[in-house]
């Protein structure tokens, strides 16, 4: 018998931003990617933005990534760090949706923490 377990945190890109609302109050807790949106939002949910620097220019660990596997990488360390609520998914705005994408599908260290879901 094979077993296959894929521990990957889902990511799970919106169709629109009205979806985030009906997203968050289904499922499990949840971290959210993309700009700020107004209006209460989930006591679990932490937030991030791309484009967000949260280290020095051309850093070590951020140099030759993109943006949006930066912020993947971010989050991932904020949660395994306890900095931010812990959370069992990532709901990605539309606006961020393709750079999440091409970050899950070019960077092999956001696509061994992330998957899409």
């Amino acid at each position: 018998m094979a077993w296959s377990v894929d521990a990957r945190i889902p990511v799970f890109v919106l169709p629109d931003t009205a979806a985030l609302s009906a997203a968050l109050a289904r499922g499990k807790p949840a971290a959210v990617v993309g700009a700020d949106q107004p209006g209460e939002a989930a006591p679990t949910t932490a937030r991030f933005k791309l484009g967000a620097a949260s280290h020095a220019a051309a850093c070590t660990c951020c140099l030759g990534r993109s943006p949006a596997a930066t912020v993947l990488a971010t989050l991932f360390q904020s949660r395994a760090r306890g900095t931010v609520p812990w959370f069992e998914r990532v709901l990605v705005l539309p606006e961020a949706g393709e750079e999440i994408r091409v970050a899950l599908s070019q960077d092999s260290v956001a696509a061994a923490w992330f998957k899409l879901g």
